[in-house]
């Protein structure tokens, strides 16, 4: 992915920001947690722990927020219901957040992310 694209894909995804709502998060969580499966879970909550720091620039709060809000929007490009495949777009774009995130995410981080995993799916 070229310097030109990953900014045009943190835009893309910011338009979602404003969608963002914490308790639609874990709704859909709760729901859908098995179909969902461990990696993405785990790359979510990465991300919503990442999110919790208060020294995180408000750019990458603001792309961080819209990658969650499409993460829980029940309209994708791909349907989140295809066996599969249809979580793939929702793993691209938190692919991106977490390429934003990267340098704000510590073992700390780490560690929430997959404790809350591993509660979560038992």
């Amino acid at each position: 992915m070229s310097f030109d694209e990953y900014g045009k894909n943190n835009e893309d995804i910011t338009k979602y920001s404003n969608q963002y709502n914490e308790d639609d998060f874990f709704s859909k969580i709760k729901k859908y947690a098995k179909a969902i499966g461990f990696e993405l879970l785990y790359k979510v909550f990465q991300l919503y722990y990442v999110l919790q720091k208060p020294d995180l620039p408000l750019k990458t709060k603001t792309i961080i927020m819209g990658a969650l809000a499409y993460f829980i929007l029940p309209i994708d490009v791909i349907p989140d219901f295809l066996p599969g495949i249809g979580y793939t777009d929702d793993l691209a774009v938190i692919g991106v957040a977490l390429l934003e995130a990267s340098t704000y995410i510590d073992d700390e981080v780490n560690k929430k992310a997959y404790e809350r995993v591993k509660y979560i799916l038992g």
